[in-house]
This record gives structure tokens, C-alpha cells and sequence, in this order.
């Protein structure tokens, strides 16, 4: 059974960055055609989709944060990590590490979400 537990400061100041981890167990991030991805939900709104990082170690940005968005990952402790860069408070949400599986075309592994507060 494949885990995500995300983690990371909840809180951090507008124009600091913020960057979760999301450990996975279960199964190894290089395994092919699973890409691995941040999810986050502000308060009140819809799911916006920030990037993911792929087995073979190829990141993509969405568009609306692309300039302040980084994913990165550790394989030797199996974890990926996202940086986005000078935060706002419009940046307060929880943020969602999930696996999509390229094959099944489906989000099949979720982590509970981890909240993260900007502060002005």
C-alpha cells in the first residue's frame, strides 16, 4: 500500500518561501509512469494544481505560478519537496502531494494535506 505524508513549516511570512515534503512509502518515487504532484486548496476555493515531478526526475509548472514554483526529490529517502518562492497571503492553503498514474490516467494516492498559513 503506497503512503504520502506531507510536512513542513505551517506557517511562514509573505515574501519567505514555503516548501513542504511529502515522504512516500509503499513504493519508490523513480518507479516509471508515476508522476508526482502538488495539489494545494485555498480557503473557499477550488483545487489549483501546482506541478509534479515525474519518475524519471522532469518537472512541470502550471502556469499561474511557474516563475515562483520549484519541485525537487531526494530518491534516497524517496521524498519530493516544493519551494514556491515570495509567497503572499493569497498563498494560504492546504497543500496536497499526490501520485498520478500516467497509465490509469487517475490521482490514485493522496496525502492528508498539510495546511500552510502566509501571514502579512
Amino acid at each position: 500500500q503506497v503512503q504520502l505524508q506531507e510536512s513542513g513549516p505551517g506557517l511562514v511570512k509573505s515574501s519567505q518561501s514555503l516548501s513542504p515534503t511529502c515522504t512516500v512509502s509503499g513504493g519508490s518515487i523513480s518507479t516509471n509512469d508515476y508522476y508526482w504532484t502538488w495539489i494545494r486548496e485555498p480557503p473557499g476555493k477550488g483545487m489549483e494544481w501546482i506541478g509534479y515531478i515525474a519518475y524519471s526526475g522532469r518537472t512541470y509548472y502550471g502556469t499561474f505560478l511557474k516563475s515562483h514554483t520549484s519541485i525537487s526529490r531526494d530518491t534516497s529517502r524517496n521524498q519530493f519537496t516544493l519551494q514556491l518562492s515570495s509567497v503572499t497571503p493569497e498563498g494560504t492553503a492546504v497543500y496536497y502531494c499526490t501520485r498520478w498514474r500516467s497509465g490509469f490516467q487517475t490521482y490514485d494516492y493522496w496525502g492528508q494535506g498539510t495546511q500552510v498559513t502566509v501571514s502579512s
